[in-house]
């Protein structure tokens, strides 16, 4: 799923949801994981909305939560941050990272799209999604 359409790359995107009582099913959106083959890029960028992650369940362990959200973050970035994944191609980092999982913070259905900037469009989709 690479290439250029006239002068646009395929990217791939997931949004970062926070399910904190999953047998209620309820859940905000914190973030969004993109992927672009094309540029090497896999990015993350997170926003939690404390007041409305307290609305769901106000037991809520916030900090174990803003956690989860840095570790996706540093997944992205590889290096010593991304732990085990340091050393995975920006593919396989992405694959991982939107693999379904029962965690609190769960990635959604990865959706496609076009852009002309990567780096621009995962703040584009955090400002149209999250925030």
């Amino acid at each position: 799923m690479s290439g250029l359409h006239n002068g646009r790359d395929v990217f791939e995107y997931a949004v970062l949801r926070v399910v904190p009582r999953m047998e209620r099913g309820e859940l905000i959106n914190a973030g969004v994981v993109l992927y672009c083959h094309a540029r090497s890029l896999v990015a993350a960028r997170t926003h939690l909305d404390e007041g409305r992650l307290r609305a769901l369940d106000p037991t809520v362990d916030v900090a174990g939560v803003r956690a989860a959200l840095n570790a996706v973050e540093g997944v992205c970035h590889g290096g010593p941050e991304a732990g085990q994944a340091a050393g995975d191609a920006a593919g396989r980092r992405f694959r991982w990272l939107v693999a379904p999982r029962s965690t609190v913070v769960q990635p959604g259905p990865v959706h496609t799209g076009l852009t002309t900037d990567a780096e621009a469009e995962v703040e584009r989709l955090l400002d149209l999604l999250v925030r």
